[in-house]
């Protein structure tokens, strides 16, 4: 394509962000009436910012929960290998934010990375002047790219990950991704197939090392919860772990048909806004509910009967696979493309997963060639899996494997810190 095409598509781009601007603020007010993190300092998302600068900071965007979790072995390590390092956190979604506060030391700042227009990124990066832009996963904007090109920050994709199905939609934007991924300095992938298709979308310069993830440590005093939590009951546990919409209700209805005792069923959706959601789909199926915000450390009397435990709490999921025999993956049943399963894995829980494992495909089948889980063809399968897996006597086989293919694939986090702070200037 030539410069042309490319400028036209920028410009497009930029027009019908402009256009949309009120929407996106409407809808930003709108939740957060349910969620108030997202009507706190709101005018960063237009890259008017007040108070502290960082020049010379270490900028890290990790737009949601899942990144900013995902960011704690880097932040780590970063800060190991350069003790009295200055952070600048970016986040896009209030649960991101509120995450990434705990991950704050004195002098470092955190803030909201604006909407994708051009004036706001310049604004955005004029004010904090970072010395290096870390992006994680799978952030890509090309307004930001654009101006940190201006600006002479180099950027860095890390832990970074593109699916084939994300690959194509990639190929009908190339006009405006393209330009983008071309400048970025540096993109750090998670496996060698991810690293192909971001140097076929675009990346200069592509290495390969591995995922962060495997380094993510669960808190121990989680771990111990869980495991008392489970001994307290006196039935099998199944988790469903990160479920996404349109997957509670079929599998509250395959619950519903089990025989007498039940199981008890641990639901943990995806996103926090769809809590009372859930809780409303259970209460609709008959079954009986406890929601985990309703007691503080020990699950009361008339919780343990319940048939479904809603974990309606954000940070918990070690304690959650803590306390589960087992766990169905969320978003591997639909075509979602699943969620990161190996937390489960650290946390010593062994998975059953359905067959859309697209956004981790190998870590899906590191996983199975570990013995650390199943793959199954769909969700009725998957909870007769998860049932017999709970009720078999060599299940401990099972957790030992899980904990051994969660440690075997650690390293990535030392790695790409030396790499991130090689391209660090000073400002």
């Amino acid at each position: 394509m030539t410069p042309l095409v490319h400028r036209l598509a920028r410009a497009l781009y930029a027009l019908l962000l402009r256009l949309g601007l009120p929407l996106y603020l409407w809808r930003l007010w709108r939740r957060g009436a349910r969620e108030p993190w997202y009507r706190r300092a709101w005018s960063e998302r237009l890259g008017l910012y007040r108070g502290q600068v960082a020049p010379g900071a270490l900028w890290l965007h990790a737009v949601s929960l899942g990144e900013t979790r995902a960011a704690v072995p880097l932040i780590d390590a970063l800060r190991a290998q350069q003790p009295g390092l200055r952070l600048l956190l970016t986040h896009g979604t209030a649960t991101g934010r509120h995450a990434g506060r705990a991950l704050l030391r004195e002098g470092d700042l955190q803030a909201w990375l604006p909407y994708d227009m051009p004036g706001a990124a310049r604004r955005f990066l004029r004010h904090f002047r970072p010395g290096v832009g870390v992006l994680m996963e799978t952030e890509l904007w090309p307004s930001l790219m654009r101006e940190a090109e201006r600006l002479d920050v180099p950027m860095v994709l890390a832990n970074a990950r593109l699916s084939e199905r994300s690959a194509r939609r990639g190929r009908r934007l190339a006009a405006l991704m393209h330009p983008a991924a071309r400048r970025l300095t540096l993109v750090l992938a998670q496996t060698h197939d991810d690293g192909g298709r971001l140097s076929a979308a675009g990346a200069p310069q592509v290495m390969v090392g591995g995922n962060l993830k495997y380094d993510m440590t669960p808190p121990p005093r989680l771990l111990a919860q869980g495991l008392q939590w489970r001994q307290a009951l006196a039935r099998p546990v199944v988790l469903a772990a990160v479920t996404r919409e349109g997957e509670e209700k079929p599998l509250l209805e395959l619950w519903r048909g089990l025989p007498l005792p039940r199981p008890l069923l641990v639901i943990v959706p995806r996103h926090p806004q769809r809590f009372d959601e859930v809780a409303a789909l259970v209460q609709a199926s008959g079954l009986t509910l406890a929601r985990r915000r309703s007691w503080t450390e020990t699950p009361p009397a008339d919780a343990r009967q319940a048939d479904v435990w809603l974990g309606d709490s954000l940070g918990e999921m070690p304690l959650y696979y803590a306390c589960a025999d087992v766990a169905l993956l969320g978003g591997s049943f639909a075509p979602l493309g699943g969620q990161n399963l190996i937390e489960a894995a650290a946390c010593g829980c062994p998975l059953v997963m359905g067959p859309h494992t697209f956004n981790f495909a190998q870590a899906a089948e590191l996983s199975l060639a570990a013995g650390a889980a199943l793959r199954v063809p769909d969700l009725a399968a998957g909870v007769d899996a998860a049932l017999k897996l709970a009720a078999d006597p060599q299940r401990r086989v099972w957790v030992e494997r899980a904990f051994a293919f969660a440690a075997s694939h650690r390293g990535a986090a030392q790695w790409m810190a030396q790499r991130v702070l090689a391209l660090q200037r000073e400002d």
